[in-house]
């Protein structure tokens, strides 16, 4: 399947093309459709947090009007409470029992007090006169001693403030011990009650739960983070108290901008802000940009599942088709493939009438013509292998045997002796396997030829060159064809020692599955070239030596290497192997590898 589909293949090509073709477009148009509608996405996002903001600052402004109204009652809306705190600083009450009118006085204060804190916004009210008096609408001993307010930074700030102006301090840890646990800071607001006369201050704080309370719900509704920072950019209130105090730098990069996003820790918060009137504290709202856009990533999800649905349905109907028409076209290459190994006997049977069909048709129809030359080829190269080797095995020199003879009769006419006896018997050996019928011999029957021929030469020539064998016992017996070791040595007596003394070896050993058997003489050797040159004559095919120039040598050595190499192939196949090692001084090696006869004739006759 991994072939079929393969980017080299035709049919994985054609895929491919269809793929890119239908997906380019398709991924295209999603892009494009998510970049237009983000944009309208991230404005409508925007627009919602503003308007989310508008109801956070009508919550948090009438939290802080409430600790305005708190302040103009006693210092604007009850008229002759001011010469009250003037009374409780100078101790001047103008009758003679001025610890019941402090007292009545102080009554009367406390009650407006608690009466005009009980409604609206939980809230702590001080009023601290400048004398160290003080009303409050909590007990001293279980919350906070008013006293400490001298010891504040703030109270020397709110000195050169006029009329109804306030001071707003900010976030302050809370104070107030019964509130702690639940609200760690509080926001305090003060204001002079009179900034002529400086009677004193008023003090009103409210804990920031009230308002980080409220955060809270709108992050939990709205899925939106809101917060409160004061002019110096710093949070005043928070969903998460963690964030409180710390400063917010993100507004200064907002003002720089103008898509109202913003980069938080490696993510993008679409930002918005509003001014609170009441004190210029603004409110922030940050929402994750992912989440600004999650409709429209969500119906780009949508859009996408379907358009993914839709291309696996669009790819199984491709892949069906395309292996219906590209069937015939695997098909023709794989007989081909098997064809181009040999199988030549295989036909694709693709027919039609398309160009396919007509492809397959002239492919069966040329392996009909090759097949039908190969066999007319195979039979005239069979006829000229046969002639020629009938003609070579045919071959003895008549000079050898005049020379043989003349020898013989030398030594007849000048000897009585048993060499010459000897020597005419190892001739009539030698003739004797040369008129026989053609056919394979044990390897110790070419072996005894080859002794007999060394006997011969050694009484021919003048120089006696010794023959040893090393044979292992158990090759004996195995089957090679006649002359095929003789025209080696005789290759080694006349190119190798040319014709002096020295020495022969033949050795045959049984390996593995084959025979090797090594004639090495130490006779002058070659140079590399001649040896190359010998060695490009053996690799020759058969039909390279019918068609290469026959070369003339004098004696058996016109039968030569080549003609062994040729004979043995022809027997063995590429089973067969011969190499040819030489160097000047050194003498030359011929290696024969020839498989084992023997156990495959064992192994034939057990079956029969």
């Amino acid at each position: 399947m991994k072939s079929k589909l393969s980017m080299t293949s035709f049919r994985g090509k054609l895929i491919a093309a269809s793929i890119v073709c239908i997906l380019i477009p398709t991924l295209v148009t999603l892009v494009v459709y998510n970049y237009l509608t983000r944009d309208a996405v991230k404005d409508q996002a925007v627009s919602n947090a503003q308007q989310t903001l508008q109801l956070v600052d009508g919550h948090v402004t009438n939290t802080l009007k409430h600790m305005l109204y708190l302040m103009n009652y006693f210092q604007v809306e009850q008229s002759g409470i001011g010469q009250t705190f003037k009374q409780f600083i100078s101790g001047d009450w103008g009758t003679a029992n001025p610890a019941y009118e402090e007292y009545k006085a102080r009554a009367d204060i406390m009650t407006k007090i608690e009466s005009v804190t009980a409604a609206g916004e939980p809230s702590y009210l001080t009023i601290l006169l400048s004398n160290g008096t003080y009303f409050m609408n909590y007990r001293k001993d279980d919350d906070f001693d008013p006293v400490l307010l001298i010891t504040k930074p703030w109270i020397t700030k709110v000195q050169g403030f006029q009329g109804l102006d306030s001071y707003w301090v900010g976030v302050t840890p809370t104070e107030f011990r019964r509130d702690k646990a639940t609200s760690p800071y509080q926001l305090t607001a003060v204001r002079q009650l009179d900034s002529r006369s400086r009677t004193g201050v008023i003090v009103v704080t409210i804990m920031e739960r009230q308002i980080g309370n409220y955060f809270r719900e709108v992050s939990a509704v709205q899925g939106q983070e809101v917060m409160l920072l004061d002019g110096n950019d710093q949070i005043i209130s928070h969903a998460d108290i963690n964030q409180i105090g710390t400063s917010f730098p993100y507004l200064k990069q907002l003002n720089k901008q103008e898509d109202n996003i913003v980069q938080i820790d490696g993510k993008n918060y679409l930002i918005s802000k509003r001014v609170l009137a009441v004190n210029g504290w603004k409110l922030v709202s940050l929402i994750p940009y992912s989440t600004a856009v999650s409709k429209i990533n969500s119906i780009f999800e949508n859009v996408f599942t379907f358009q993914l649905i839709s291309f696996i349905l669009f790819f199984i109907l491709l892949m069906v088709a395309i292996r219906a028409f590209t069937k015939p076209l695997l098909k023709l290459d794989k007989v081909a493939t098997s064809v181009q190994k040999g199988e030549l006997h295989l036909r694709s049977s693709i027919r039609g009438q398309d160009e396919i069909g007509r492809l397959g048709k002239s492919f069966d129809q040329m392996l009909d013509r090759i097949s039908d030359m190969i066999i007319e080829v195979t039979r005239t190269q069979a006829r000229k292998r046969k002639a020629e080797l009938d003609m070579l095995q045919a071959q003895i020199n008549p000079h050898f045997l005049f020379n043989v003879l003349n020898s013989i009769r030398m030594k007849v006419l000048g000897k009585g002796d048993r060499e010459s006896a000897e020597m005419i018997a190892s001739l009539s050996k030698l003739l004797r396997m040369t008129i026989q019928d053609q056919g394979n011999i044990p390897l110790h029957d070419e072996v005894d030829t080859v002794i007999d021929y060394m006997k011969l030469m050694n009484m021919r020539q003048k120089d006696k060159v010794d023959l040893e064998i090393d044979i292992d016992n158990d090759v004996f017996l195995e089957q090679v064809p006649r002359f095929f070791l003789q025209p080696i040595i005789e290759n080694a007596l006349i190119h190798g020692l040319n014709q002096q003394a020295g020495t022969i070896q033949l050795n045959a050993h049984a390996e593995a599955d084959h025979i090797r058997i090594c004639i090495r003489d130490s006779g002058q050797g070659m140079d590399q070239a001649t040896l190359e040159r010998l060695r490009s004559k053996l690799a020759m095919h058969t039909d390279e030596m019918l068609l290469a120039e026959p070369e003339k040598k004098k004696g058996f050595s016109s039968i030569g290497l080549q003609n062994v190499n040729e004979r043995m192939r022809m027997t063995f196949g590429d089973a067969f192997l011969m190499q040819v090692d030489s160097e000047i001084g050194a003498g030359t090696a011929v290696t024969l590898i020839i498989p084992k006869q023997m156990q495959e004739q064992e192994e034939v006759h057990e079956d029969v």
